[in-house]
């Protein structure tokens, strides 16, 4: 009973080490901005949107934009923007009478 305890705790304490060599040395990867742009928008238009823009931008700089993702590392930001839909009428600006 002894051996087969020590036996599996050899086994397991490798699977571990090995496990850990096989992880990547950063925890975020660095995505290139066009490419995760490019996955979003395939993502958007596979769900019907439309009227849209996909922006990217310093980190700290999305203004009021809905952030849609990260790339470069954390550095960047991919913004989405809705575009004003073409079937909204204007304010009217006339002056009642």
């Amino acid at each position: 009973m002894k051996k087969t305890s020590v036996f599996a705790a050899a086994l397991l304490l490798a699977s571990s080490y090995a496990l850990a060599q096989d992880a990547p040395a950063t925890p975020t990867a660095r995505k290139p901005c066009d490419d995760l742009k490019t996955e979003i928008a395939k993502k958007l238009d596979a769900k019907g949107v439309v009227g849209y823009s996909l922006d990217v931008v310093d980190k700290g700089k999305e203004a009021e934009a809905k952030v849609v993702g990260g790339c470069d590392g954390g550095t960047k930001s991919i913004v989405y923007n809705r575009a004003a839909s073409s079937t909204e009428k204007p304010a009217d600006t006339k002056k009642p009478q």
